[in-house]
């Protein structure tokens, strides 16, 4: 029996769609794209190309929700499936676009490197409980303009893993295309058997930018999965209470959805987002907190009732360096998600409101994802699982350990966390030098550094997807040899 966390009744559930169905029929949403617009227009809803409001029929969301797919499946770099977004499957990833990085060595916040990055994406291929790449620092030593294109180009290097990312701009997603196309044996074969997730983040609230609506198209056109970002900001960007975040989310959500089956009917899209609440003593958006939790399971629940594979920012933390607070903040998150069946849960290694990654904290983070995971699969009450008779036969003497059926059965029923989790006797704990977690971690990074062992891509095609980059513009080409 598989445990899932619920927090909204179906009646909940069907008010808040019901709501938002409204909220795009009546106060629409505002679209800064003309090529949108004509989409919209087209294919039936009402637009004032002047005012750019885009008001959306209920009968067109639930044309749309009808011809989008319930379930995605993503490949690995040799072509294997690798990640069935649907029902209650779970997916671990570690968040996008962090402008900072927390040095490991020295302890210190700075700006992420290409070195950084490529370590980054290392030691997540080793990662057995993370199971996606993301484009999780953006580099500061390439131009700004072509960044969000440098991140994939290094993960199609590094990683055979499927790939969370997502565009900056209006051009990049066709550069992106072109290299993950060149990575899967062409366009149509990477229709096939889709690589990448891309995230499209409408504006709270309820607008689409230029850019975000043109990548949307683009990634419905192309046949790339797109993952919808709705970052309601309770009390900031949306009403302060959690349910009118999630009318909001619902209602940006869905135009998103229409967009993408409006432009080709069966688009693989995601029902994702980033929201938080809005503390109102410090200015923030805690991704830690409690309620934001509650958000993210709750529109995880009007996803899946509208019958599409989800998504949520979870498993970050607020605080600035891998401590108690993130430990807490982040466990909460990985467990409360897993247990609510979120798709695909972004966040492990994130400090600092989504802008920083920790390699220490993904260590942490990995295990954490790994007795979520174990949580999941419940437990097994089968005849041999219950062991009567081993009960039985063994009897008044106690002598389990030596036991066939333990040997058989303690590395199905338990989850074994690596030594950066102590399980040790106080005085082995002690003449292993009295460590903390943060400090086992760390010292783990250089050994995943050592043992990294990664699969090359084709000469030729590695080749090519290098000429790709070489032909964006600013590009310092010495970075190639970056290893």
């Amino acid at each position: 029996m598989r445990p899932i966390y619920s927090i909204l009744t179906e009646d909940d559930i069907k008010r808040i769609v019901k709501k938002g169905f409204e909220l795009l029929e009546t106060t629409g949403i505002m679209v800064h794209n003309r090529e949108a617009l004509e989409i919209f227009a087209s294919g039936g809803a009402s637009v004032d190309y002047e005012s750019e409001i885009v008001h959306i029929p209920s009968h067109i969301v639930e044309k749309a929700l009808k011809l989008a797919p319930p379930s995605i499946v993503l490949y690995d770099g040799d072509g294997n499936p690798a990640m069935n977004l649907q029902g209650y499957n779970v997916h671990y990833d570690p968040g996008s676009a962090a402008i900072h990085f927390l040095d490991h060595h020295t302890g210190e916040v700075r700006k992420p490197v290409t070195k950084d990055f490529i370590e980054f994406i290392k030691i997540v291929e080793q990662l057995n409980n993370i199971d996606a790449q993301s484009t999780a620092l953006i580099c500061s030593d390439v131009p700004e303009e072509i960044a969000d294109r440098y991140r994939l180009f290094l993960i199609l290097k590094y990683s055979k893993k499927p790939v969370i990312t997502g565009a900056f701009s209006i051009d990049a997603p066709h550069v992106m295309h072109k290299m993950l196309s060149l990575l899967a044996g062409g366009e149509d074969l990477l229709r096939e058997k889709p690589r990448a997730i891309f995230d499209v983040c409408p504006s709270p609230p309820l607008m689409w930018s230029d850019v975000t609506s043109q990548n949307l198209i683009d990634c419905a056109r192309a046949g790339i999965p797109y993952e919808l970002i709705s970052m309601p900001l309770a009390g900031g960007t949306s009403p302060a209470t959690l349910a009118g975040a999630l009318v909001q989310h619902t209602a940006e959500n869905l135009s998103g959805v229409v967009l993408g089956q409006l432009t080709s009917p069966g688009a693989k899209v995601i029902y994702g987002g980033s929201p938080a609440i809005f503390d109102m003593r410090k200015g923030t958006t805690p991704m830690g907190a409690i309620e934001t939790m509650m958000i993210d399971s709750s529109y995880n629940q009007i996803g899946k009732y509208l019958g599409l594979p989800t998504h949520a920012y979870m498993g970050l933390s607020d605080t600035k360096v891998p401590d108690s607070q993130s430990g807490a903040e982040s466990a909460a998150g990985i467990i409360l998600g897993t247990l609510a069946g979120i798709n695909v849960i972004s966040g492990p290694g994130m400090l600092d409101f989504e802008s920083c990654q920790s390699l220490e904290k993904l260590l942490l983070d990995n295990e954490i994802c790994g007795m979520a995971k174990r949580l999941s699969r419940g437990i097994d009450t089968s005849d041999e699982a219950l062991a009567f008779d081993i009960i039985k036969e063994v009897g008044h003497e106690g002598k389990f350990l030596s036991h066939r059926h333990t040997l058989k059965w303690f590395n199905k029923e338990q989850f074994i966390p690596s030594s950066i989790i102590d399980r040790s006797h106080r005085r082995e704990w002690a003449v292993d030098g009295e460590k903390s977690c943060r400090k086992r971690a760390k010292d783990r990074i250089p050994e995943l550094l050592k043992t990294y062992r990664g699969k090359p891509i084709n000469s030729e095609v590695e080749e090519k997807l290098d000429e790709i980059m070489l032909s964006q513009k600013g590009f310092p080409g010495e970075l190639l040899s970056e290893k």
